[in-house]
Protein backbone atom coordinates (compact mmCIF):
# COMPACT_ATOMS: atom_id res chain seq x y z
CA UNK A 1 0.00 0.00 0.00
CA UNK A 2 1.32 3.21 -1.21
CA UNK A 3 1.37 6.15 2.16
CA UNK A 4 -0.11 9.06 0.77
CA UNK A 5 2.62 12.11 1.53
CA UNK A 6 0.28 14.17 4.01
CA UNK A 7 0.47 11.00 6.26
CA UNK A 8 4.20 10.26 5.59
CA UNK A 9 4.72 13.33 6.73
CA UNK A 10 2.99 12.99 10.04
CA UNK A 11 4.22 9.62 10.31
CA UNK A 12 7.71 10.30 10.47
CA UNK A 13 7.17 13.48 12.25
CA UNK A 14 5.48 11.56 15.46
CA UNK A 15 8.88 8.87 14.58
CA UNK A 16 11.12 12.29 15.59
CA UNK A 17 9.01 13.16 18.31
CA UNK A 18 9.58 10.36 20.24
CA UNK A 19 13.68 9.76 18.50
CA UNK A 20 14.87 12.84 20.63
CA UNK A 21 14.08 11.92 23.80
CA UNK A 22 15.62 8.77 23.44
CA UNK A 23 18.84 10.12 21.90
CA UNK A 24 19.06 12.78 25.22
CA UNK A 25 18.43 9.72 27.83
CA UNK A 26 21.61 7.90 26.71
CA UNK A 27 23.17 5.95 29.25
CA UNK A 28 27.12 6.23 29.75
CA UNK A 29 29.05 3.54 31.44
CA UNK A 30 32.75 4.49 33.30
CA UNK A 31 34.69 2.20 34.96
CA UNK A 32 36.54 3.42 38.03
CA UNK A 33 39.61 2.33 39.77
CA UNK A 34 40.22 1.87 43.69
CA UNK A 35 43.15 0.17 45.35
CA UNK A 36 41.12 -0.92 48.48
CA UNK A 37 37.44 -1.77 48.63
CA UNK A 38 34.38 -0.31 50.28
CA UNK A 39 35.29 -2.03 53.37
CA UNK A 40 37.45 1.05 53.96
CA UNK A 41 36.91 4.68 53.80
CA UNK A 42 39.16 4.84 50.59
CA UNK A 43 36.49 2.20 48.74
CA UNK A 44 33.83 3.74 50.61
CA UNK A 45 34.75 7.48 48.79
CA UNK A 46 34.79 5.36 45.24
CA UNK A 47 31.21 3.86 46.02
CA UNK A 48 29.67 7.19 47.20
CA UNK A 49 30.60 8.69 44.01
CA UNK A 50 29.26 6.64 42.43
CA UNK A 51 25.58 6.80 44.04
CA UNK A 52 25.30 10.70 43.82
CA UNK A 53 26.61 10.66 40.35
CA UNK A 54 23.48 7.81 39.69
CA UNK A 55 21.29 9.26 41.63
CA UNK A 56 21.84 12.97 40.29
CA UNK A 57 21.48 11.99 36.46
CA UNK A 58 18.47 9.66 37.35
CA UNK A 59 21.03 6.45 36.35
CA UNK A 60 21.91 8.27 33.09
CA UNK A 61 25.66 8.08 34.00
CA UNK A 62 26.93 5.21 35.83
CA UNK A 63 30.26 4.82 37.56
CA UNK A 64 31.14 1.42 37.89
CA UNK A 65 33.68 0.60 40.65
CA UNK A 66 36.78 -1.97 40.25
CA UNK A 67 38.19 -2.21 43.84
CA UNK A 68 41.64 -4.09 44.62
CA UNK A 69 43.65 -2.64 41.40
CA UNK A 70 42.23 -4.78 39.46
CA UNK A 71 41.79 -2.73 36.23
CA UNK A 72 45.99 -2.97 36.34
CA UNK A 73 46.02 -6.08 38.14
CA UNK A 74 47.03 -5.35 41.26
CA UNK A 75 50.23 -2.55 40.25
CA UNK A 76 48.50 0.48 41.86
CA UNK A 77 51.48 2.46 40.43
CA UNK A 78 50.61 1.71 37.37
CA UNK A 79 46.98 3.54 37.78
CA UNK A 80 48.22 6.78 36.43
CA UNK A 81 49.26 5.55 33.52
CA UNK A 82 46.44 3.68 32.34
CA UNK A 83 44.37 5.88 32.83
CA UNK A 84 46.01 9.04 31.51
CA UNK A 85 46.18 6.59 28.01
CA UNK A 86 42.36 5.94 28.07
CA UNK A 87 42.27 2.02 30.05
CA UNK A 88 40.94 3.49 33.08
CA UNK A 89 38.46 6.31 32.78
CA UNK A 90 37.94 7.10 36.62
CA UNK A 91 39.86 6.50 39.62
CA UNK A 92 39.68 7.58 43.25
CA UNK A 93 43.56 7.26 43.79
CA UNK A 94 46.07 8.35 46.10
CA UNK A 95 48.60 10.49 45.87
CA UNK A 96 51.46 8.38 46.53
CA UNK A 97 50.25 6.03 43.55
CA UNK A 98 50.73 8.91 41.03
CA UNK A 99 53.63 10.64 42.87
CA UNK A 100 56.11 8.43 39.98
CA UNK A 101 54.06 10.45 37.41
CA UNK A 102 53.27 13.43 39.26
CA UNK A 103 56.07 14.82 41.13
CA UNK A 104 54.62 17.75 42.73
CA UNK A 105 52.68 14.72 44.40
CA UNK A 106 55.52 13.47 46.66
CA UNK A 107 54.76 16.86 48.65
CA UNK A 108 52.63 14.79 50.48
CA UNK A 109 55.06 12.47 51.28
CA UNK A 110 57.75 14.44 52.82
CA UNK A 111 58.16 13.03 56.39
CA UNK A 112 56.69 15.25 58.68
CA UNK A 113 55.54 18.18 56.60
CA UNK A 114 51.64 17.95 58.01
CA UNK A 115 51.39 17.68 62.12
CA UNK A 116 47.72 17.21 62.10
CA UNK A 117 44.30 17.93 59.68
CA UNK A 118 44.60 21.05 59.78
CA UNK A 119 47.50 21.39 58.20
CA UNK A 120 46.30 18.73 55.54
CA UNK A 121 43.31 21.06 54.85
CA UNK A 122 45.55 24.41 55.03
CA UNK A 123 47.46 22.59 51.92
CA UNK A 124 44.56 20.85 49.69
CA UNK A 125 42.29 23.42 50.01
CA UNK A 126 44.52 26.89 49.46
CA UNK A 127 46.92 27.24 46.39
CA UNK A 128 49.63 24.85 46.74
CA UNK A 129 47.00 22.30 46.42
CA UNK A 130 45.59 24.37 43.59
CA UNK A 131 48.91 24.44 41.52
CA UNK A 132 48.78 20.34 42.54
CA UNK A 133 45.67 19.75 40.32
CA UNK A 134 46.73 22.11 37.64
CA UNK A 135 50.46 19.57 37.74
CA UNK A 136 48.27 16.56 37.51
CA UNK A 137 45.69 18.43 34.29
CA UNK A 138 49.08 19.08 32.41
CA UNK A 139 49.89 15.18 32.73
CA UNK A 140 46.58 14.44 31.03
CA UNK A 141 44.39 14.15 34.22
CA UNK A 142 41.77 15.79 35.28
CA UNK A 143 41.51 16.26 39.15
CA UNK A 144 38.06 17.07 40.45
CA UNK A 145 38.07 16.97 44.60
CA UNK A 146 40.34 15.96 47.08
CA UNK A 147 39.70 12.87 49.44
CA UNK A 148 41.92 11.11 52.69
CA UNK A 149 43.50 8.13 53.32
CA UNK A 150 44.29 9.55 56.52
CA UNK A 151 48.01 9.80 58.43
CA UNK A 152 50.35 6.50 57.98
CA UNK A 153 51.31 5.39 61.57
CA UNK A 154 54.37 2.74 61.85
CA UNK A 155 53.84 -0.66 63.38
CA UNK A 156 55.89 -4.30 63.98
CA UNK A 157 56.35 -7.02 65.42
CA UNK A 158 59.64 -6.64 67.04
CA UNK A 159 59.21 -3.99 69.80
CA UNK A 160 57.81 -0.48 70.26
CA UNK A 161 59.32 2.40 68.68
CA UNK A 162 60.13 5.85 70.79
CA UNK A 163 63.11 6.92 68.74
CA UNK A 164 64.72 6.61 65.02
CA UNK A 165 67.15 4.39 66.81
CA UNK A 166 64.30 1.86 67.64
CA UNK A 167 63.89 1.55 63.54
CA UNK A 168 67.35 0.79 62.95
CA UNK A 169 67.75 -2.55 60.92
CA UNK A 170 63.79 -3.37 60.83
CA UNK A 171 62.88 -4.49 57.70
CA UNK A 172 59.65 -2.72 56.30
CA UNK A 173 57.30 -2.57 53.73
CA UNK A 174 56.82 0.66 51.92
CA UNK A 175 54.58 1.67 48.80
CA UNK A 176 56.39 2.20 45.59
CA UNK A 177 57.72 5.51 46.12
CA UNK A 178 61.36 6.40 45.77
CA UNK A 179 60.64 9.02 48.54
CA UNK A 180 59.56 6.66 51.28
CA UNK A 181 63.04 4.47 50.48
CA UNK A 182 65.03 7.27 51.26
CA UNK A 183 63.09 8.29 54.62
CA UNK A 184 63.05 4.82 55.44
CA UNK A 185 66.71 4.36 55.02
CA UNK A 186 67.65 7.94 56.17
CA UNK A 187 66.21 6.49 59.70
CA UNK A 188 68.69 3.08 59.05
CA UNK A 189 65.21 0.54 58.27
CA UNK A 190 65.80 -2.09 55.49
CA UNK A 191 62.74 -0.73 53.51
CA UNK A 192 61.26 -3.02 50.67
CA UNK A 193 58.88 -1.96 47.97
CA UNK A 194 56.08 -4.24 47.36
CA UNK A 195 51.77 -3.87 46.33
CA UNK A 196 49.52 -4.59 49.59
CA UNK A 197 48.56 -7.78 48.00
CA UNK A 198 51.78 -9.19 49.07
CA UNK A 199 52.62 -7.18 52.19
CA UNK A 200 50.01 -9.48 54.25
CA UNK A 201 52.09 -12.97 52.94
CA UNK A 202 55.63 -11.24 53.89
CA UNK A 203 54.59 -10.21 57.51
CA UNK A 204 53.10 -13.54 57.87
CA UNK A 205 56.23 -15.53 57.15
CA UNK A 206 58.54 -12.57 58.96
CA UNK A 207 59.64 -12.00 55.24
CA UNK A 208 58.95 -8.50 56.47
CA UNK A 209 58.97 -6.91 59.87
CA UNK A 210 56.96 -3.52 59.59
CA UNK A 211 54.58 -1.86 57.63
CA UNK A 212 53.27 1.31 57.57
CA UNK A 213 49.58 2.43 56.56
CA UNK A 214 46.33 4.57 58.09
CA UNK A 215 44.62 2.92 61.32
CA UNK A 216 41.58 2.26 58.88
CA UNK A 217 43.78 -0.11 57.10
CA UNK A 218 45.71 -1.53 59.94
CA UNK A 219 42.03 -2.64 61.39
CA UNK A 220 39.96 -3.25 58.90
CA UNK A 221 43.04 -5.22 57.33
CA UNK A 222 43.84 -7.22 60.64
CA UNK A 223 47.76 -6.42 60.25
CA UNK A 224 47.61 -7.30 64.09
CA UNK A 225 46.66 -10.96 63.16
CA UNK A 226 50.07 -11.57 61.40
CA UNK A 227 52.23 -10.45 64.17
CA UNK A 228 51.98 -6.51 64.46
CA UNK A 229 51.79 -6.01 67.98
CA UNK A 230 53.20 -3.13 67.80
CA UNK A 231 52.45 0.19 66.56
CA UNK A 232 53.48 3.93 66.97
CA UNK A 233 51.28 6.62 65.83
CA UNK A 234 53.80 9.15 64.48
CA UNK A 235 51.95 10.83 61.66
CA UNK A 236 55.20 11.07 59.65
CA UNK A 237 53.11 11.88 56.05
CA UNK A 238 49.40 11.85 55.55
CA UNK A 239 47.83 10.18 52.18
CA UNK A 240 44.96 12.64 50.39
CA UNK A 241 42.86 11.23 47.79
CA UNK A 242 42.22 12.46 44.22
CA UNK A 243 38.96 12.16 42.56
CA UNK A 244 40.17 12.11 38.77
CA UNK A 245 38.76 11.43 35.34
CA UNK A 246 40.71 10.53 32.01
CA UNK A 247 41.11 13.90 30.11
CA UNK A 248 39.35 12.83 26.63
CA UNK A 249 36.40 11.26 28.83
CA UNK A 250 36.08 14.60 30.44
CA UNK A 251 36.32 16.54 27.21
CA UNK A 252 33.26 13.83 25.67
CA UNK A 253 31.07 15.56 28.36
CA UNK A 254 28.28 17.87 28.02
CA UNK A 255 29.11 20.94 30.23
CA UNK A 256 25.97 20.28 32.76
CA UNK A 257 27.44 16.25 32.97
CA UNK A 258 30.90 17.76 33.98
CA UNK A 259 29.31 20.15 36.75
CA UNK A 260 27.23 16.63 38.07
CA UNK A 261 30.10 14.82 37.98
CA UNK A 262 32.66 17.43 39.52
CA UNK A 263 29.83 18.41 42.09
CA UNK A 264 29.14 14.44 43.48
CA UNK A 265 33.22 14.02 43.68
CA UNK A 266 33.60 17.05 45.86
CA UNK A 267 30.72 16.00 47.96
CA UNK A 268 31.80 12.36 48.43
CA UNK A 269 34.94 13.17 49.11
CA UNK A 270 34.13 15.84 52.03
CA UNK A 271 31.53 12.86 53.04
CA UNK A 272 34.54 10.28 53.48
CA UNK A 273 36.98 13.04 54.75
CA UNK A 274 34.74 13.71 57.38
CA UNK A 275 33.72 10.12 58.21
CA UNK A 276 37.25 8.96 58.10
CA UNK A 277 38.24 11.19 60.52
CA UNK A 278 34.83 10.80 62.82
CA UNK A 279 36.22 6.90 63.23
CA UNK A 280 39.74 7.21 64.04
CA UNK A 281 39.18 7.30 68.00
CA UNK A 282 36.80 4.71 67.17
CA UNK A 283 39.25 2.61 65.49
CA UNK A 284 42.47 3.07 67.53
CA UNK A 285 40.39 1.96 70.53
CA UNK A 286 39.33 -1.80 69.11
CA UNK A 287 43.21 -2.20 68.08
CA UNK A 288 43.94 -1.79 71.31
CA UNK A 289 41.48 -3.81 72.63
CA UNK A 290 43.14 -6.56 70.43
CA UNK A 291 46.41 -6.25 72.13
CA UNK A 292 48.13 -4.01 70.17
CA UNK A 293 50.88 -1.86 71.78
CA UNK A 294 50.15 1.78 71.15
CA UNK A 295 53.21 4.33 71.15
CA UNK A 296 52.03 7.80 71.22
CA UNK A 297 55.42 10.06 70.83
CA UNK A 298 55.75 13.02 73.26
CA UNK A 299 56.84 16.35 71.42
CA UNK A 300 60.50 15.61 72.33
CA UNK A 301 60.07 12.21 70.77
CA UNK A 302 58.30 13.68 67.62
CA UNK A 303 61.17 16.11 66.92
CA UNK A 304 63.67 14.00 67.08
CA UNK A 305 62.10 11.89 64.32
CA UNK A 306 61.57 15.36 62.36
CA UNK A 307 65.47 16.16 62.88
CA UNK A 308 66.72 12.85 62.14
CA UNK A 309 65.23 12.96 58.48
CA UNK A 310 65.48 16.25 57.46
CA UNK A 311 68.01 15.27 54.86
CA UNK A 312 65.24 13.85 52.80
CA UNK A 313 64.03 17.55 52.21
CA UNK A 314 67.30 18.94 50.72
CA UNK A 315 67.20 15.92 48.28
CA UNK A 316 63.78 16.04 47.22
CA UNK A 317 62.75 19.66 47.37
CA UNK A 318 64.43 20.66 44.06
CA UNK A 319 62.10 17.47 42.69
CA UNK A 320 58.88 18.37 44.14
CA UNK A 321 59.56 22.31 43.47
CA UNK A 322 60.98 24.54 46.20
CA UNK A 323 58.56 27.19 45.29
CA UNK A 324 55.62 24.35 45.95
CA UNK A 325 56.87 23.45 49.56
CA UNK A 326 57.96 27.05 50.41
CA UNK A 327 54.62 27.41 49.53
CA UNK A 328 52.52 24.39 51.71
CA UNK A 329 55.03 25.20 54.61
CA UNK A 330 53.71 28.49 54.60
CA UNK A 331 50.23 27.86 54.56
CA UNK A 332 50.74 25.10 57.43
CA UNK A 333 52.60 27.94 59.75
CA UNK A 334 49.23 30.18 59.15
CA UNK A 335 46.41 27.57 60.05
Amino acid sequence: MRIKPLAFALTAAFSMTFAAPSFAQETREFSVSTVLSDAFPWGQAAEKWAELVNERSDGRLTLKVYPNAQLVSGDQTREFSAMRSGLIDMAVASTINWSPQVSELNLFSLPFLMPDEAAIDAITQGSAGEKIFAAIDRKGVVPLAWGENGFRELSNSKHPINSPEDVQGLKVRVVGSPLFLDTFSTLGANPTQMSWADAKPALTTGAIDGQENPLSVFDVARVDQVGQSYLTLWHYMADPLIFGVNKKVWKSLPEADRELLQQAAVDAGAWEIEKSRGELSQTLAAIKERGVEVTELTPEQHQAFVDATAEVYEKWTPRIGAELVAEAQAAIAAR
